[in-house]
């Protein structure tokens, strides 16, 4: 599993217990739809968006969509 700064590494999902795994996520956002590696729980698919991903990259991502 990745270690850095998006990753989960230790979490587990609250609805099922399972140990969160990096997968492969769809995302969509005013329209874009695009895929990004996020840790997930492989039993009900829960995605885990953390601190940093949400206030780093994907609001990154949210200005750079806007601006187009």
């Amino acid at each position: 599993m990745r270690d850095d700064a998006y990753s989960a590494v230790g979490w587990r999902c609250l609805r099922c217990g399972a140990d969160l795994v990096p997968r492969k996520t769809k995302l969509a956002y005013l329209g874009k739809d695009f895929e990004a590696e996020l840790s997930c729980c492989p039993d009900c698919g829960e995605v885990f968006v953390g601190e940093a991903l949400a206030l780093g990259k994907m609001l990154e991502v949210e200005k750079a969509l806007e601006d187009k």
